[in-house]
């Protein structure tokens, strides 16, 4: 139709349009020409137009409505215009103010400058002027660079690679630099001979405002919180603030949220500290150093904030409140600082800390359209520094949970030396624990929860208490995890019993153990295993071997398969290593770190925990790794003594005076000597009466002194309580109250009944 223009303009001379005609005509698509000016659209267009034979007459009209713009008409159709289509688009782009066109010669100099009349003398200033220099480009050379190569390049025909933006400094002499949108093209007449490039700049500095700040949003919503750890989250914050939004970025927390403690709600006390957790940008500040604490100084724009919640935008030049602070002061001075923006980190009311943002030197410095930015990615900042105090929050009661679940120190054992490594982090369920037995022996377990956190330490809670309860009843090592399964089992049940809401309800009960008994009389090592790994023995030459051990189900699953036992004699001096599984394999292979760390036999247990740590590989997560070492010695003779008594009633007066000449030699007090010659007599008397031959007597001087009685018989003895009138069956019972602690564990062969009693503390 005639009244449809070919194509249509803005003001500042970009494509808006371009119709069906236009396409045929010039041989360009209309995604090819819309969005691109229009002088270098016509630059395209002229060789395929004149290859088709066809002129270059266009007429030239503005178009109704309120978007205004140009239309361009073919003079064919008898546009209302009767122009020329090129001396009105030149004036229009030579003498409007949104786009600014220069002419340059072959040599890059200026010829030509568009602007309204008024600035013609600024215009006639830059004629002859190196384009590069006539601009102030902070970027001289690569933007002559960008220009010479639309001269040189041949005609182009997708307009790829014909815009750039560069930075200049404002000619008024302002803060901060502006950002120029230059696009180039090729000048030449209609027989191709080249007569300059075009340049047309638009001022894209709004635009590139606009783009940096929801840049620096997007940053923040990727970047930030993929932790649970506070300083971490700190850290991601600047990291993606600096440099694409700000030169500096410093993030203060209140010192107790560090540490996992509930923030302080608002408004913060005066005095209260906050630590420079993260800070980041073209200069560090040697005055407030990450990592430092201090109250924040009344009279200054960061105490206001803290004290209102609401962001600022400070000039920093001439700054009235740098005497209330002089250090703070200097350092900005000393960078370059311009303008400040600085927004609280709040939550629910509380707050965290704050987030100071920083644009020095030639930066352009932060408007008022930046509060609402800053707002923004402090908020969403806080929900992800909150989530991480929560996580350290519930950490802390964790691990404070299982270490006092835990020895303190390590056990002091006749016959066996024990150090532990344990490096719990995250809450992590792995646990260790030794345990005194009857008869000078010793119980060894480690054990691993498959859960995290609070749930990690109350189920590890459980089960070393079901243990130690199990472990006082003198089982065997499969007996012993065989009840603890069926312990679990019921501990499994009672959390699918729990409500749906209970996030345990929807956490299955899984853990593994391992557990073995050291006897230092026999030398004799006998081992279990509840679905965890088998230990490593390391001899006293350094060699190395993993038990061969049937490995039973773990706690809390379905399997029904029973447990099996492995019981080995160790050389004097070998140790044990028991450990958790993610040390299974740097422990099994003969070329894992662990092991090799672990056979230098001539090192105290101590320095072989330290270098099993220094060996594992720099990629290993020592979170949850645990190891528990145990070297183990035969029992010294001069601490215990062995007799076979006659299985008569001379019995009991012939221990009596073994054990009175015994404990004389071994200098213990006279109370602790009667009541064990007591003790000894009813152990012989109920062991002649009840049963049967042969009978052995020993004694052991150990963290107690402790009367065991052997004997073939597996009838268990009773504790009674006689009437008055009764003439026995007060053996037992006297027993009781004369020894801390008693009892009696079984052998294929036979029972051992045995009393301990607890020795006064040494004078020395």
């Amino acid at each position: 139709m005639a009244d449809t223009p070919l194509m249509a303009v803005d003001s500042a001379g970009v494509v808006t349009g371009w119709s069906h005609g236009a396409e045929q005509r010039f041989g360009l698509a209309a995604a090819a020409a819309v969005g691109q000016h229009v002088m270098a659209v016509l630059d395209r267009a002229a060789p395929q137009e004149a290859g088709a034979g066809r002129g270059t007459a266009l007429r030239l009209r503005p178009l109704p409505g309120p978007e205004g713009g140009w239309g361009i008409w073919p003079d064919a159709e008898g546009g209302p215009d009767e122009d020329a289509v090129g001396p009105a688009v030149l004036k229009a782009l030579f003498t409007q103010s949104q786009v600014r066109v220069l002419a340059l010669d072959p040599q890059l100099h200026v010829m030509r400058v568009s602007g309204p009349p008024e600035d013609e003398a600024a215009a006639a200033r830059l004629r002859g002027r190196p384009f590069s220099e006539a601009c102030g480009f902070v970027d001289a050379e690569g933007v002559e660079s960008f220009v010479r190569e639309a001269l040189d390049a041949d005609t182009d025909t997708d307009g790829r690679g014909t815009e750039r933006t560069f930075r200049v400094r404002p000619s008024d002499g302002s803060v901060g630099l502006r950002t120029l949108s230059v696009s180039a093209f090729r000048l030449q007449d209609p027989q191709g001979e080249v007569l300059g490039v075009g340049v047309a700049m638009v001022d894209a500095t709004d635009r590139m405002r606009s783009r940096a700040r929801k840049a620096a949003l997007a940053s923040v919503r990727q970047g930030v919180g993929r932790t649970l750890d506070v300083e971490a989250t700190c850290h991601e914050l600047v990291d993606a603030l600096v440099p694409g939004y700000a030169d500096i970025a410093v993030v203060e927390v209140v010192d107790g949220v560090l540490r996992g403690e509930d923030p302080d709600p608002f408004p913060l006390a005066p005095g209260i500290p906050l630590r420079r957790a993260a800070a980041g940008g073209n200069s560090t500040d040697p005055a407030h150093p990450v990592g430092d604490v201090r109250a924040v100084a009344p009279g200054t724009p960061y105490s206001l904030v803290l004290s209102d919640l609401q962001p600022r935008l400070v000039p920093l030049k001439d700054a009235p409140w740098a005497d209330a602070d002089p250090a703070r002061a200097r350092s900005i001075r000393s960078v370059g600082a311009h303008t400040l923006l600085v927004a609280p980190l709040t939550l629910r009311g509380a707050i965290l800390g704050m987030v100071s943002l920083y644009r020095c030197n030639d930066s352009e410095p932060f408007r008022d359209e930046d509060l609402p930015v800053v707002s923004a990615l402090a908020s969403r900042s806080a929900l992800s520094i909150d989530n991480a105090r929560r996580y350290v929050h519930e950490h802390t009661i964790a691990s404070t949970l299982q270490r006092r679940l835990l020895p303190r120190y390590p056990a002091t054992r006749t016959g066996v030396d024990t150090a532990h490594l344990l490096m719990p982090g995250g809450g992590s369920g792995c646990w260790f624990d030794t345990i005194a037995l009857s008869g000078a022996r010793t119980g060894m377990v480690v054990g691993e929860v498959a859960e995290g956190g609070i749930h990690a330490a109350t189920t590890m809670g459980q089960l070393r208490t079901v243990v130690h309860a199990l472990a006082a009843l003198d089982l065997e090592p499969d007996e012993l995890l065989a009840r603890l399964y069926d312990t679990s089992r019921r501990l499994a049940r009672e959390r699918a019993e729990l409500p749906l809401s209970d996030p345990l309800h929807r956490s299955p009960l899984a853990a593994t153990c391992v557990y073995a008994t050291y006897d230092p009389f026999s030398r004799t090592c006998t081992v279990a295993s509840a679905g965890h790994p088998a230990p490593l023995v390391i001899g006293p030459d350094g060699s190395a071997s993993v038990v061969g051990l049937p490995e039973g189900p773990s706690l809390g699953s379905p399997e029904q398969t029973p447990f099996a036992t492995s019981s080995f004699t160790l050389s004097e001096g070998s140790m044990l290593a028991f450990y958790s599984r993610a040390m299974q394999s740097h422990a099994e292979s003969s070329s894992g770190a662990l092991r090799r760390a672990l056979t230098a036999p001539d090192h105290s247990l101590r320095e072989l925990c330290d270098a099993a740590a220094y060996a594992l590989p720099d990629t290993f997560d020592l979170q949850g790794a645990t190891l528990l070492l145990a070297r183990t010695q035969s029992m010294p003779a001069d601490r215990f003594a062995a007799w076979e008594l006659p299985h008569d009633k001379s019995a009991p007066a012939e221990a009596r005076g073994l054990t009175t000449r015994k404990l004389a030699e071994w200098n213990l007090d006279e109370d602790t000597r009667y009541a064990a010659e007591l003790i000894v007599s009813e152990l012989v008397t109920n062991a002649v009466r009840y049963g049967s031959p042969p009978l052995h007597l020993r004694l052991i001087h150990d963290r107690g002194l402790t009367c065991e009685i052997r004997d073939t018989s597996p009838v268990a003895p009773h504790l009674r309580h006689a009437r008055t009138v009764d003439e026995g069956g007060r053996g037992l019972f006297i027993i009781s109250q004369l020894a801390s602690h008693w009892g009696a564990r079984y052998a294929p062969d036979g029972k051992t009944v045995w009393a301990e009693q607890t020795l006064p503390p040494d004078p020395a």
